[in-house]
């Protein structure tokens, strides 16, 4: 393990025994795997997990990065920019999941064709710089919702070091932000495929509409959010605490106009707030049924 995985006395003050525990056990488990090949999207645990890996491996830990139509491109240029700023080079790569009918037809199981096709890409990229291992970001947090995508990690064996050592969603900021991973509060992402309702096929246009949706907001200085779209219907899903600036008559109607512009006919909000994975609540509770 290089001396990079240490830290002194006076900085593990800065976090909890448990994490610091926890984040020792990562050093040992990336340690043990000798080399790996992380599949980096820059949203914080992937971060986390290519900085530590890459301060524990050295160049025998690389980072790929899938760009598609699903992703904003300024995500991805984004992403590659934080990896520079850590002393990362991350390996590119496009992935063609919107060819594939089975992803495109948006059943409950979609993220498992996109992480079959993610792994399918990302398999010969490790093969050919002799990479032992592939791994990905998962998280403790994420062993409680619906993930079809761990079914395709599961098949093609990658890893989950994160998880592994026991890290949850706060531990991993709190320890982004120790290590001066600059992503270490960024507000949860994830493609916007998961923002169309089961049974409505994705396509470019869907995917289009979401984008500019979610960047309207983003620009009107929203931050964690989600447009769910439903056909000609924006649902908006922002924090509690952000609900009283978007209902204001002024804001309302900026919101309002910009995404009929965009396509939608009707705009809602969500008086639920923002929450991950709020497409499986329906679609389960009337599978249930």
């Amino acid at each position: 393990m290089s001396n990079t995985s240490s830290v002194n006395s006076d900085k593990r003050e800065a976090l909890d025994s448990e994490t610091q525990a926890k984040y020792v056990h990562l050093q040992t488990i990336l340690s043990e795997m000798e080399s790996v090949l992380v599949a980096y999207s820059g949203g914080v645990d992937s971060a986390l997990l290519l900085k530590v890996a890459h301060d524990v491996l050295g160049e025998r830990a690389m980072g790929a990065i899938a760009s598609s139509a699903a992703y904003a491109p300024e995500e991805t240029a984004e992403a590659i920019a934080v990896a520079q700023q850590m002393g990362i080079s991350v390996l590119t790569l496009e992935t063609h999941e919107l060819e594939d009918e089975r992803y495109v037809a948006n059943n409950f199981n979609r993220c498992y064709f996109c992480k079959n096709e993610l792994f399918t890409q990302l398999e010969p990229l490790a093969k050919k710089h002799n990479l032992r291992y592939i791994a990905y970001g998962i998280n403790k947090d994420d062993e409680g919702d619906f993930r079809p995508g761990q079914r395709a990690a599961r098949e093609f064996e990658v890893r989950g070091p994160l998880q592994e050592a026991g890290l949850g969603k706060q531990e991993i900021r709190a320890l982004a932000r120790f290590l001066g991973v600059p992503v270490w509060n960024k507000p949860s992402m994830a493609c916007f495929s998961s923002r169309i309702a089961y049974g409505t096929k994705v396509d470019v246009a869907a995917l289009q509409m979401v984008y500019k949706a979610e960047k309207l907001l983003h620009e009107l200085g929203f931050s964690q959010l989600r447009v769910r779209h439903h056909d000609k219907i924006a649902r908006i899903e922002v924090e509690r605490a952000e609900m009283p600036r978007l209902i204001e008559e002024e804001m309302s109607r900026k919101v309002t106009d910009g995404l009929r512009k965009i396509g939608y006919t009707y705009v809602t909000l969500d008086i639920l707030g923002y929450r991950s994975g709020s497409m499986n609540e329906g679609f389960f509770k009337k599978k249930k049924a």
